[in-house]
């Protein structure tokens, strides 16, 4: 029989990546540390971790089990909760890990909103722009933009039809040109920014007449997006990055697109668990508050642009004064 105790002693081990500092975490033996796992892989008839005289790692089986058994501590303590309060409220350990340019400018004041609505949540918040390893770190859930490369996590939509936008400064189009075609991008200072120790260098355009990919350089590169905006904001250069990103900037007119937005590759953004064990109440109501949250900003930023076409349409300002004085007589 698998006991809960077991389970926590399992995790805890993980996260402090020792038995001896789990056990002091906890207040127990280290001897009783060891043993609970012990007991652990007897009840499930596996290894849980491989052991050295230096070190200990989660074995193959481990890293597959660790999951299963976050959401079993997570679904007890659900219970308590429940029981206690005598109503179905959220409440317990929010941890999400979200990438930095759209946790630091739009996600964080919308987690605020979030926890303001449950106040009984308490919000652990990673800013990283480096892929986190969902079934091996305390995380219960990461946002991502891109497509899911792993197929054992679980996405959940929460804009699956955003795009990148290729933007610059008003400043820096003035001094160095507007590229007409991707091809003119190779003679263009190009900022770049790593993910997940991956240099994003070769910029995938999806044009009429098929899909296109060029390799760019430049003389800027960081590992955090929102730096590389910051630096295409500033006019040095021409950044390539998804468009809720870029809208505050592109609402104030900082930033200017240089392509048409279908032209641009897809970036979806997506709420990312380890599996469906995960999705709890607190994820569900946290996805559809997203979802709302970004289907907002996307809407408004569109009439903002069509409103901004239009004015600058001599057609269409000629058609809302007459439609005005119209008005007016009546």
């Amino acid at each position: 029989m698998i006991r809960l105790d077991d389970i926590q002693i399992f995790v805890q081990a993980v996260e402090a990546q020792s038995f001896s500092e789990a056990a002091r975490q906890l207040n127990i033996a280290p001897g009783l540390a060891s043993a609970a796992v012990q007991r652990l892989e007897k009840a499930l008839d596996t290894r849980l971790f491989v052991r050295s005289t230096r070190s200990m790692q989660l074995s193959t089986e481990g890293e597959r089990y660790l999951p299963h058994a976050r959401a079993m501590l997570e679904a007890q303590s659900q219970g308590q909760r429940a029981l206690a309060s005598g109503q179905d409220t959220l409440s317990g350990s929010l941890r999400l890990s979200v990438p930095s340019d759209f946790g630091r400018n739009l996600l964080l004041s919308w987690l605020d909103e979030f926890q303001h609505l449950h106040p009984a949540l308490s919000l652990h918040v990673r800013m990283s722009d480096r892929a986190a390893a969902l079934t091996r770190e305390p995380l219960d859930a990461v946002v991502r933009y891109g497509a899911l490369s792993d197929s054992s996590l679980v996405a959940i939509p929460l804009v699956d039809n955003n795009r990148r936008a290729l933007c610059a400064a008003p400043a820096y189009l003035e001094r160095a040109g507007t590229p007409a075609s991707v091809d003119d991008l190779r003679q263009h200072n190009c900022l770049r920014f790593v993910w997940s120790e991956q240099l994003h260098e070769r910029w995938l355009f999806t044009l009429p007449g098929g899909n296109k990919t060029v390799s760019v350089s430049g003389n800027r590169i960081s590992d955090d997006a929102d730096t590389v905006r910051r630096w295409a904001v500033a006019g040095e250069g021409i950044v390539y990055k998804s468009r809720l990103d870029l809208i505050p900037d592109l609402r104030a007119g900082r930033l200017v697109e240089i392509f048409p937005p279908d032209h641009c590759e897809p970036s979806p953004l997506n709420l990312i668990c380890a599996d469906r064990s995960r999705l709890t109440p607190t994820i569900t109501q946290l996805k559809t508050f997203l979802q709302a949250r970004c289907a907002g900003l996307l809407d408004d930023y569109w009439r903002h642009v069509a409103a901004s076409t239009a004015t600058r349409n001599p057609k269409a300002r000629a058609a809302r004064s007459t439609a005005s004085r119209r008005t007016s007589r009546k």
